[in-house]
């Protein structure tokens, strides 16, 4: 591994952890999710910890849950991205302010205007998460009986992104001369109408926004499918996904930044942060045993259902203080999802109880142990070109997110693989991207 190559680290809090017991836990905020005072706290300690982003992911639909999963879940809600980091950008001063806009379910104009504001705001901290929305509820709010079909929808998001990016580059750099003496406060000659005509959409501009102080603010992408992961490589900056393990991991980052380069891309402009939901302890059994009990608090009748739906069949039925039976019959689910759970109730020797809270609470990519283990783990992720660094979820809060930047940041700094302190003041700084030049104004 290069010496200079180091991790990259975002913060995942939307809501503020994705662990549907989190809120439960011991010492736990219970209504961290609409508390700005806690979010507050969190920003900053995540900020002293040299964090490259605070992401907060969004949906525009109540999710889709079983009824008592509905009834015990804190996941279900939370504050709208864009006014929650408008204030969060107010009480911070380096780290980056990353947010979630769908491209199915708003319009370029809408987008293009908040992020170049919010970029504004905060001195060059925004990034724009670019997903097409997944839930198909969310078409129910916005007019629509049905979800809109999913090639669709990335072929929207593909000149989406076009019209947005042409929207920021409206006026040239130094397009806002504002001098008092003369009387002149803009160029018109510095200002490009973009008159976009397309197969979904229509927009004329400019942007009335002068162009933001990244140039772009940076772009994320999350989808892993196949249209996801082309979408990302000729568009994206940074790629928040879900690899379940090491070795699938390494294929992703393959793919896509192969993708990249054939889109002719330089492949390192191009971050891959997994998300990592990670839970520490003095001891390696410690941690598992922290794990175990947050898996507890998931209530049974919820897990189960949870569990059901991965299996691909009733599980209610099972002795939950048993092992998960191994005659389990045909389905028509999906196969490698039911590999998968069977595959991880054996390795960790799990009960149905325990393996239902697990699926019923987050079953994800997980780093489990000391410091000094977890960050072997992130060690090997990184030289191995498995991850360019991590989208880190918190188990709870307040303690899952201190662990983290009291415990595990300091020994990630110790072995020289995350900075020690931010060397520049935008989010493209600390992710070591170039300013975008302007498409108009060369």
């Amino acid at each position: 591994m290069s010496e200079s190559k180091k991790l990259h680290l975002t913060a995942f809090m939307r809501p503020v952890s994705l662990h549907t017991g989190a809120w439960r836990y011991p010492g736990s905020y219970p209504d961290a999710n609409f508390s700005l005072a806690h979010i507050v706290s969190f920003i900053k300690k995540l900020e002293d910890a040299k964090f490259d982003a605070f992401f907060m992911a969004d949906h525009l639909a109540v999710l889709n849950m079983p009824v008592e999963a509905l009834r015990r879940s804190h996941t279900v809600t939370s504050f709208e991205p864009f006014t929650l980091l408008s204030a969060l950008s107010v009480v911070t001063e380096k780290i980056g302010l990353a947010a979630t806009a769908s491209t199915t379910y708003d319009e370029p104009y809408h987008i293009a205007r908040r992020f170049a504001s919010l970029d504004h705001l905060s001195n060059g901290r925004a990034a724009w998460n670019i997903v097409t929305t997944g839930n198909p509820e969310s078409a129910k709010n916005f007019g629509l009986d049905e979800h809109v079909e999913h090639s669709e929808r990335y072929k929207r998001a593909r000149e989406f992104y076009d019209v947005v990016t042409g929207l920021w580059d409206s006026f040239a750099d130094d397009a806002f001369i504002r001098d008092q003496e003369s009387g002149i406060f803009m160029d018109p000659e510095k200002m490009h109408v973009l008159n976009h005509k397309g197969d979904d959409l229509k927009v004329k501009g400019p942007l009335n926004i002068a162009r933001p102080v990244q140039g772009w603010p940076v772009i994320v992408q999350a989808g892993q499918s196949e249209p996801g992961r082309q979408l990302a490589a000729e568009t994206a900056e940074v790629v928040f996904c879900s690899p379940r393990d090491l070795v699938a991991a390494k294929a992703l980052y393959a793919d896509i930044k192969g993708r990249v380069v054939a889109a002719g891309r330089d492949r390192n402009q191009l971050k891959i942060l997994p998300a990592a939901f990670i839970v520490i302890g003095d001891t390696v059994e410690e941690a598992k045993a922290k794990r175990l009990h947050l898996d507890s608090l998931v209530h049974y009748d919820s897990a189960i259902a949870s569990l059901s739906v991965s299996l691909g069949t009733d599980a209610s039925e099972f002795d939950p203080d048993g092992p998960l039976p191994t005659d389990l019959p045909p389905t028509n689910a999906s196969h490698t999802s039911r590999a998968g759970v069977v595959k991880l109730a054996e390795d960790e020797k799990l009960t149905v109880r325990q393996l239902a809270g697990r699926l019923g609470g987050y079953s994800g990519l997980a780093f489990v142990g000391t410091p000094e283990s977890i960050a072997d783990e992130m060690g090997i992720w990184l030289s191995e070109e498995a991850a360019d660094g991590f989208t880190v979820a918190f188990p709870f809060l307040p303690q899952g997110l201190d662990d983290v930047t009291q415990r595990l940041v300091p020994e990630l700094q110790r072995r020289g693989i995350f900075r020690q302190d931010y060397e520049g003041t935008t989010l493209r700084e600390h992710l070591g991207l170039p300013r975008p030049r302007n498409q108009f104004f060369p």
